[in-house]
């Protein structure tokens, strides 16, 4: 007996190396975390707690309550209809012998009685009076009715008359002295007729629940396959293809407009991991320099430094350089948190006007050194909404920039437009209820390729690779001009850079 035809046999393994085995049990671990789908565990609705399921029965019960409501409706216009025909006829059948009874007694009514059965032509009137001892005076019934006991109500109810069974709807009226008065309509052909139009709806609301159920299964499949491509696409995503979209099915209904919603939230996202990887590489790249830097010296200093000054000298230059890449980190983080919009607490109304002439003052001393003229075209007044700190701080980096790449004998021009129609709107070409800060410089400026990214972070062109810095100050400033709701644009000076930051203004943002 073999193993293939004992599967229930014990078979002796034979031993493994150690490392065989550990080996053979991490390619197992790995496999099942690279598996399709591994780590997540797919969740089963059960069936009455899917959303389609519960959309189907919706429709379903929607249309059924709509086909009994037709239905009611059906009835009440034809078999009610018919009933409230025979009853009126009743009634006017019942005041004309009434009027009789008034002017002659009973002789004038049995007189009248008996008339209106010779001249009954379609031979449906039921009439009967009757004495206080129960005696019939006239009519067409053999006898009075044991259920007609009250004149408040009608009676529908099995009738012999002339010999013949049949059906009648009758009513009782009592007269004075005794006398009992029954008037009527054979209701047989009518009974029939509803009978037939009760059994016509019954069909129809067996047939319009086949069609409910057809339609509810309908609904779910559609309900179902419209989801299933935003879940295939999340799943697909889930898996790391960030490549992936739900599709539009070009009708433009609601759930076009949740794909285009839900593919726009997926082209943000992947425009920001590319970010991420972005700044990842560019850390990795613009801060490994000055890391090996100070390393270098540290260690050159351990080895051949002659005194304690060649090593505190070496421990200063080195400090320099980590102080330099703290510098990066915290930009960094202070762009991420402009991004994140924490700072929109502090934002209130401030007067621009001061901040950008101390800002002017200040750079001014340092375009003077490089000998660079500072010109500026400053309001008055011009009131701002927004965190002073951040504009400040946006401010201060363009200006820096503009200084940085001048050269000598050029000129930097700092202006600001108010909003027009504010008290600062003195400048053409502003545009409602926004603040526009120019700075302008006549250095190389950025070729117009380069512009669509000179706000990414530790971006730098060709001209700024032999300058100090790291690439982040257009990114924090277009985060502060994101912030404020703002726009931040670049455009050529001729010669030179021209940046536009704007920013709302403060009559704007009491409008909004």
């Amino acid at each position: 007996m073999n193993a293939e035809s004992d599967r229930g046999a014990l078979v002796p393994v034979p031993p493994q190396p150690a490392g065989h085995a550990g080996q053979e049990r991490d390619a197992r671990e790995r496999a099942a975390r690279d598996a399709p789908g591994a780590g997540r565990r797919r969740i089963t609705a059960p069936l009455f707690r899917s959303a389609g399921v519960r959309f189907a029965l919706v429709y379903a019960g929607l249309l059924a309550v709509s086909a009994v409501a037709l239905a009611v409706f059906l009835w009440w216009a034809t078999a009610g209809l018919l009933d409230r025909q025979v009853e009126a006829a009743i009634r006017a059948d019942a005041r004309g012998l009434a009027e009789r009874w008034e002017e002659g007694g009973i002789p004038a009514l049995v007189l009248t009685i008996q008339d209106r059965l010779a001249e009954n032509v379609d031979d449906d009137a039921i009439y009967l009076l009757t004495n206080p001892f129960g005696r019939t005076l006239a009519g067409n019934l053999s006898g009075w009715p044991d259920a007609v006991r009250r004149t408040d109500g009608w009676y529908e109810l099995p009738v012999k008359r002339a010999g013949a069974n049949s059906v009648g709807l009758v009513h009782r009226y009592d007269l004075p002295g005794g006398f009992r008065l029954l008037v009527g309509r054979d209701v047989r052909n009518r009974a029939q007729l509803r009978r037939l139009l009760t059994d016509a709806l019954l069909w129809a609301m067996g047939v319009v629940a086949i069609m409910v159920s057809i339609g509810a299964m309908v609904v779910r499949s559609l309900f179902r396959r419209t989801l299933a491509n935003v879940s295939a696409t999340a799943a697909a995503i889930a898996a790391g293809d960030l490549t992936r979209r739900v599709r539009l099915s070009g009708r433009g209904d609601e759930f076009d407009q949740l794909a285009e919603t839900i593919n726009d939230m997926l082209d943000r996202i992947g425009r920001l991991m590319a970010g991420v990887r972005e700044v990842s590489n560019a850390i990795a790249h613009d801060l490994r320099t000055p890391i090996t830097r100070a390393r270098t010296r540290l260690e050159d200093a351990a080895i051949h430094a002659a005194s304690p000054d060649d090593l505190r000298a070496a421990i200063e230059r080195a400090t320099a350089d980590l102080d330099g890449i703290v510098a990066v980190f915290q930009a960094l983080l202070r762009i991420s948190e402009i991004e994140a919009g924490s700072r929109r607490s502090a934002f209130a109304g401030f007067d621009l006007a001061p901040v950008l002439a101390d800002i002017a003052e200040l750079y001014g001393a340092v375009a003077e050194e490089k000998e660079v003229t500072l010109a500026t075209e400053l309001p008055d007044h011009l009131p701002a909404y927004g965190d002073q700190a951040m504009v400040q701080q946006a401010v201060a980096n363009l200006l820096d920039n503009a200084v940085k790449f001048s050269p000598t004998g050029s000129t930097v021009r700092l202006a600001a437009r108010g909003a027009p129609g504010s008290a600062a709107g003195n400048a053409a070409g502003s545009v409602a209820g926004q603040i526009e800060i120019l700075v302008a410089d006549q250095g190389p400026g950025i070729p117009e390729a380069d512009r669509a990214r000179a706000t990414e972070r530790f971006f730098r062109g060709e001209a700024a690779r032999s300058t100090p810095g790291a690439g982040l100050g257009l990114a924090l400033v277009q985060a502060v001009a994101h912030l404020h709701g703002g726009t931040l644009q670049l455009g050529d000076a001729g010669p030179g850079l021209l940046a536009r930051l704007s920013l709302p203004a403060a009559e704007a943002r009491r409008d909004a």
